[in-house]
């Protein structure tokens, strides 16, 4: 039997520094990924409508773990990835951080989808366009949401979102990747955003994805650098 998922039950659950920290795989998760400035925390608290769950930070880049939040319940989890971008530690840190990123991506068997934010100011970055190559590459489902969408009149916002539509036409994306306006500041955007992860989340707690899976590549060596 299906277990509903209300977001307004989420809480936080445990962070993980390598992957062998990570909870049990029983269940199914979405991760949240980005730049560091693209806003995932407060998507994350305005998704759950708790402005305290995710931590928020002036400073870009501050979260170095991977955090983990139950959904009403331990089998259904949202993950806060680590921003990638603006941390001022030393290239060593940072390339640790990135072994640790990759290796969840490629081996969290009850990853069922990743939600991609994107400043709608400055969409497809390097980083961006990297996470959807490989993405497709193993199959794995993203959703976009173009965050801060109220800093655009709405006929630019619009535009944008057509911008990275027809860049997902051109790349062949459309059929694993979907986009949509997002704002934390007003909750536009919030109900589709819980309408994707549904359709993900619950399957998944269903059963219907068990049993073992093919090894997903690697991600790139070195991530681009920031700008």
């Amino acid at each position: 039997m299906s277990v509903a998922i209300n977001f307004r039950r989420a809480e936080y659950l445990i962070s993980a520094q390598t992957f062998a920290q990570c909870p049990s795989e029983e269940g199914a998760e979405v991760a949240f990924a980005g730049r560091s400035n693209a806003g995932k925390s407060s998507a994350i608290n305005r998704l759950t409508d708790n402005g305290k769950l995710a931590r928020t930070s002036k400073t870009p880049g501050r979260t170095q773990l991977l955090n983990f939040f139950s959904l009403g319940t331990a089998t259904l989890r949202l993950v806060d990835l680590p921003g990638y971008g603006y941390a001022k530690v030393p290239l060593a840190k940072k390339n640790e951080w990135q072994r640790h990123l990759s290796e969840y991506l490629q081996k969290r068997k009850s990853l069922m989808g990743l939600v991609l934010l994107m400043d709608i100011r400055h969409p497809l970055r390097d980083f961006d366009m990297m996470m959807l190559s490989w993405a497709a590459e193993m199959g794995m489902p993203v959703h976009i949401l173009l965050t801060k969408s109220d800093k655009l009149k709405r006929g630019a916002a619009k535009t944008s979102l057509l911008e990275v539509r027809k860049y997902l036409t051109t790349e062949n994306l459309t059929d694993l990747v979907s986009v949509q306006l997002f704002s934390a500041s007003n909750g536009d955007g919030v109900s589709e955003l819980e309408g994707v992860m549904r359709d993900w989340l619950l399957p998944a707690q269903d059963g219907s994805s068990g049993g073992e899976v093919e090894p997903y590549p690697d991600l790139p060596p070195n991530l681009p650098e920031e700008d």
